[in-house]
């Protein structure tokens, strides 16, 4: 039975404003030309524009948070973002687009009065390297297969299924079904393993193999003058790879009845082939080199530190001259018809969001300066030196309390942020650990305790490496206050593998 009742209830609702700062919040310098790209592509009323002295908007203290950034800082990131559509009366106010003075509306741009640099460097296009990717290097050779045009379809597909490493890993009846219902080639496995056989000949060597035993005798039965070491080498690989995975010598010295220096160069043999074939070609997308766009660059000037954001990539926006005049032509008109007024809507609509937009990226830069500022100021020290041991402890909650931002507003800045450093570029989660308390009841950054166990373990005898408990005594000796299992957590998240694993002949 349907009945009715009053029900009462608290939402939080997120402004499209706050939407578009949080969002802006998380997109690193290198990714912010194309969103803004994208923008002025979505919205027409939103172009590039030159400087202009009369639209630099106010820029709000670096010290201090705008109003958005302070609605933000209360809401929780679990709150669904619920926007509203703008309503519009029929006697729609247009006030505030229009300007008695010049009869236009104010133009808006991302000035940003602390970014300092010459406008001769400003290069706003990023050269790329042409070149052919792994994959179609790979193409390039199955045209000297005596192969059916058939069969090369069928390479191709093959060499299509590789991963960025050069593998196949992928199931023979997968490929199967993939040929006979995406191109209409009815084969079978048999058909498929001599097809690959033949792939697995091309260069780089080692390329389409099922697995990394696979791979490593593919390189080693290529050698072009194989010696008695190659040989035990491709036993081992084919039958004791668990054993030279697991770094148990002796019992391969045993095995094979050689002494630990000529088991040296069996070993070296196997470990200087290479276990990502497709990573070895220069134009492979796996291999293909990132590029950092540092978000902050740190000069340090006779001791005194200089902050500045990066915002080359930043075109300067404002709203668009043609929607102006939209403007001007909707209030000199005596008659306003129904199609004017729809019209106007839809300009509106396209302002407010250009305005939102650039009210955003000017957020940003706000929130990020706000926010590095701080960080500077806490790891000033370190900043000056560059030695790890200055690094303080600090967690996301010190730099919140510090700036009146939020936890989570302070996450979005640090995640995937750069700053460009006499030591380097350095990304923004590296200043963040947690502390360790030593003997003398100082307070260091577990930074500190890694920067001195990755020390210990990198001048440690490769044939007689430390063991963990080995470790934790002396970081203990040294007034450090910490557990075996501390250490092997921290190991682990170094990289570095156990001590076992970490002995060489």
């Amino acid at each position: 039975m349907l009945n009715q009742r009053l029900q009462q209830k608290l939402l939080q609702k997120l402004s499209p404003q706050q939407i578009q700062l949080m969002k802006m919040l998380q997109i690193p310098t290198a990714q912010l030309e194309q969103r803004i790209k994208e923008e002025i592509e979505a919205n027409p009323a939103l172009e590039e524009g030159e400087n202009l002295e009369d639209e630099t908007p106010e820029v709000q203290n670096e010290t201090e948070p705008s109003e958005a950034e302070k609605t933000e800082t209360e809401t929780s990131d679990d709150v669904e973002p619920v926007e509203e559509e703008p309503k519009v009366d029929d006697d729609m106010d247009i006030s505030d687009y229009y300007d008695e003075d010049d009869e236009g509306v104010a133009d808006y741009k991302t000035d940003n009065p602390n970014e300092v640099y010459d406008p001769d460097d400003d290069n706003k296009s990023v050269p790329v390297a042409i070149s052919s990717t792994f994959h179609e290097y790979l193409e390039s050779q199955v045209g000297m297969l005596d192969l059916d045009e058939r069969q090369q379809q069928i390479a191709m597909h093959l060499i299509g299924s590789l991963d960025d490493d050069g593998y196949l890993r992928r199931e023979p009846d997968a490929i199967v079904d993939d040929l006979i219902f995406r191109q209409n080639i009815s084969t079978d496995e048999k058909e498929l393993n001599i097809i690959l056989l033949q792939i697995q000949k091309f260069d780089p060597a080692g390329v389409a193999a099922r697995s990394l035993e696979e791979c490593l005798l593919l390189q080693l039965k290529r050698k072009e003058d194989p010696t008695v070491y190659t040989e035990i080498a491709i036993r081992i690989v084919e039958k004791y790879f668990d054993l030279f995975a697991k770094k148990h010598y002796d019992k391969l010295e045993s095995i094979f009845s050689v002494d630990s220096e000529k088991l040296k160069r069996v070993i070296d043999e196997i470990t200087k082939l290479n276990p990502r074939p497709g990573n070895a070609f220069a134009g492979s997308s796996a291999d293909a080199r990132i590029t950092i766009v540092p978000d902050f660059i740190l000069a340090n000037n006779n001791g005194e530190l200089v902050l500045s954001l990066n915002s080359r990539n930043a075109p300067e926006l404002r709203v668009s001259n043609h929607f102006k005049e939209m403007i001007n032509e909707y209030k000199r008109a005596k008659i306003k018809s129904k199609s004017q007024k729809d019209a106007i809507l839809f300009v509106k609509q396209k302002i407010d969001s250009a305005k939102w937009f650039i009210d955003a990226i000017q957020s940003r830069y706000n929130t990020m300066l706000l926010c590095m500022n701080a960080i500077l100021e806490y790891q000033r020290e370190y900043l000056l030196t560059g030695d790890e041991s200055n690094l303080k402890p600090m967690i996301l909650k010190d730099i919140a309390d510090k700036t009146g931002l939020d936890i989570s507003t302070v996450s979005r800045v640090a995640n995937s942020k750069y700053v460009q450093t006499e030591f380097g570029t350095i990304q923004l989660k590296y200043f963040f650990s947690e502390s360790l308390t030593t003997d003398s009841g100082e307070e260091v950054s577990t930074r500190e305790v890694k920067k001195i166990l990755s020390d210990m373990i990198g001048a440690e005898s490769k044939d007689k490496p430390i063991s963990d408990q080995k470790l934790t005594e002396t970081l203990n000796d040294k007034g450090y206050n910490i557990a075996r299992r501390t250490v092997a957590k921290y190991r682990e998240q170094l990289n570095i593998p156990v001590a076992r694993l970490r002995r060489e002949l």
